[in-house]
């Protein structure tokens, strides 16, 4: 593998690199790839005006062709922060007017592509903000096709698509998955909430591999409800709960807090989401079991299942 700087008139921009990662690899075979960290690019999806295409200038890497706004990753950026960072620079994308949802992964071993694809929660209009558009559009979905697309893009497209509307879904028993630990979480249920809270929002932004949902593509960022019961209703909102964007979204049950679960699990179900509830509790879980066996597409996991992949098995204590 071969590193190579751009020439004048190249990607990234026409001034040459901004970034240590703005650079071509060279396969030994000879083909380029942009990007020496790898690549990200955003699928901004808006289910009343569809994805958000750019054009590409003739002097891009397949110029002339319809593709999404992306670019090279930055040493020691996520794919999910380097997509949507250059969806901002290339089309104006402003702050938290996204969710990512899940992404899809090309990897070449000495080179990678990944395709973000996240919901508008925030309706906006495209700006083009640098040279390397001739036009950025919302296409409806049935349209797409009709575009001269880049190859890339065209290829990763049917299998896009078809996930378009898979919408996962973690609903978390908050008291059983905090009392599981012997961390001394009673001494103050909201505090032990909050930082499962915390590890949660990471969780998620992080991304779960799709195995562990049992979905397709490479890894989702899940919306996360903490349902919160008892004394641990005091746990505050994450800090930032004002930006939509973000991962975890806490509800504090009035009463039964299996109850208010079992409410939860039904009301996403019934918008078409791909529901999993975190529990070990054999009750709560027979009513889950029955409520997907109504027709909704819910499964439980249990505690153990979300502790693995927190980290250390245990949220942390003060």
């Amino acid at each position: 593998m071969t590193i190579v700087p751009p020439a004048p008139g190249e990607p990234r921009r026409p001034f040459g690199p901004l970034d240590s990662g703005d650079a071509w690899v060279v396969a030994p075979t000879g083909e380029r790839y942009w990007g020496r960290y790898g690549a990200a690019g955003l699928l901004a999806y808006d289910s009343a005006r569809g994805v958000l295409l750019q054009h590409r200038v003739a002097w891009s890497h397949h110029g002339g062709t319809w593709a999404l706004p992306g670019g090279a990753l930055h040493a020691g950026e996520s794919a999910r922060e380097g997509a949507i960072r250059e969806a901002q620079e290339e089309a104006g994308v402003p702050h938290g007017a996204v969710r990512a949802r899940f992404e899809s992964v090309l990897d070449l071993g000495i080179w990678s592509y990944t395709t973000v694809v996240a919901d508008v929660v925030v309706p906006f209009e495209p700006v083009i903000s640098d040279p390397e558009s001739l036009a950025l559009e919302w296409v409806p979905v049935d349209e797409v096709d009709a575009r001269p697309l880049h190859p890339g893009f065209a290829e990763a497209w049917p299998e896009l698509r078809g996930l378009l509307e898979v919408r996962p879904a973690v609903i978390v028993d908050a008291a059983n998955v905090v009392g599981s630990v012997p961390d001394g979480w009673w001494k103050d249920r909201a505090g032990a909430t909050a930082r499962l809270r915390d590890r949660l929002d990471a969780w998620a932004r992080r991304g779960v591999e799709a195995e562990q949902v049992a979905l397709d593509s490479t890894r989702w960022h899940p919306r996360v409800v903490l349902v919160a019961e008892g004394a641990a209703r005091d746990v505050a909102d994450p800090e930032d709960s004002a930006d939509v964007s973000c991962a975890v979204e806490i509800v504090r049950a009035p009463g039964s807090g299996d109850d208010a679960i079992v409410d939860v699990a039904r009301a996403r179900v019934a918008v078409g989401d791909r529901v999993f509830v975190v529990t070990s509790d054999r009750g709560l879980s027979l009513r889950i079991e029955a409520l997907a066996g109504a027709g909704g597409p819910a499964e439980v996991r249990p505690v153990r299942w979300l502790l693995d992949q927190l980290g250390d098995g245990a949220p942390s204590a003060d």
